[in-house]
């Protein structure tokens, strides 16, 4: 059996000579120390790449394929002085989204339904309508997009008139559309001020990406 010596620690002296005592020499400090300030750094690079990727990853998303319906006489036949459906299509893509295109329709129900259907029927994940959801002779859009449902989502339509009251959207506040799904594919209308498309974007594209992983699974 070994005997355990023990050090004798009334007799070690304090600083550089408890360093000698104990074997440790004074350059052995300055690389310890020179090794520990590396690995700070070098733990920070790591920390900070694995930021940056995550950053990446995030905005090169893909949430999936996407469609704009604007319902509105003077935008069908070209004079959409408002730009709605640019801005519409901006917000899209920064959320993940490609967008296969932006359509005008006049404000008949018909023609409404049958861009939104043609959307369905091409497969895309998100179809956003823009216009007639109001009280109007010709805010028809809820009207064209109730027969296409499949299954409602009351909570989106609450949220969004909620959101859009809150951000002084009062024409947001007071529509009428209508969520849901149609097939494969969620269908949500929006009213037509820049201020409900803003808010309104805002609202239904963190819900996205869930709803769109939901039905898939489904």
């Amino acid at each position: 059996m070994r005997a355990v010596i023990p050090i004798p620690t009334d007799r070690v002296p304090d600083g550089d000579g408890a360093i000698s005592v104990l074997g440790i020499g004074e350059a052995d400090v300055v690389a310890a120390d020179a090794a520990a300030e590396q690995l700070a750094v070098r733990t920070g690079e790591i920390e900070a790449e694995g930021q940056r990727m995550r950053s990446l990853n995030l905005a090169e998303e893909d949430l999936g394929r996407a469609l704009v319906v604007i319902v509105d006489d003077r935008a069908a036949h070209g004079e959409d002085q408002a730009l709605i459906g640019p801005l519409v299509g901006e917000l899209l893509e920064e959320a993940g989204f490609h967008v296969d295109a932006v359509v005008a329709v006049e404000s008949d129900e018909v023609e409404i339904r049958n861009a939104l259907n043609t959307a369905v029927i091409g497969g895309v994940d998100l179809v956003i309508s823009v216009g007639g959801v109001g009280v109007g002779g010709r805010d028809v859009t809820p009207e064209a997009t109730a027969d296409l449902l499949d299954r409602k989502l009351p909570g989106i339509e609450e949220a969004l008139r909620s959101s859009g009251l809150a951000a002084g959207a009062m024409d947001a506040g007071l529509s009428r559309g209508l969520a849901g799904v149609s097939g494969q594919t969620i269908v949500v209308n929006l009213a037509n001020s820049r201020a409900a498309v803003r808010d309104g974007m805002a609202t239904i594209t963190p819900m996205a990406k869930h709803l769109i992983s939901s039905i898939s699974n489904f």
